[in-house]
């Protein structure tokens, strides 16, 4: 059986993670090595980084309702019971939209609530 070096497809693979690795800096993005544990990491940050930024942005929504809240008397566990009792089904996203473009239909749903 013949002996198949393994130069073409092991080029391809250096190639594929030198890529990936351009806009790091210095051997970071020159040695192979060293480039794909950073390839690795930065690949496993940015995973974990798509599932905590659902987070960060609930919690922007949430400051955001708060501040807008406050302005009318209100606090925001306040206004979330209330609407809820009321039955009014509209999420946070959309609350905190209102409440950063259109402050004065943010006051209606208060009002409402």
């Amino acid at each position: 059986m013949t002996r198949i070096k393994a130069g073409v497809t092991a080029k391809a693979r250096h190639k594929k993670i030198l890529g990936l690795a351009k806009g790091h800096t210095q051997g970071k993005r020159r040695l192979f090595r060293i480039a794909n544990e950073n390839v690795m990491k930065a690949l496993s940050y940015a995973y974990r980084d798509r599932r905590a930024r659902k987070g960060d942005m609930r919690r922007l929504w949430i400051q955001r309702i708060n501040a807008a809240a406050r302005i009318h008397g209100m606090s925001y566990s306040q206004l979330m019971a209330s609407l809820k009792v009321r039955g009014v089904e509209v999420n946070r996203k959309m609350l905190a939209d209102l409440a950063a473009r259109d402050i004065e239909s943010f006051g209606a749903i208060v009002k409402g609530a």
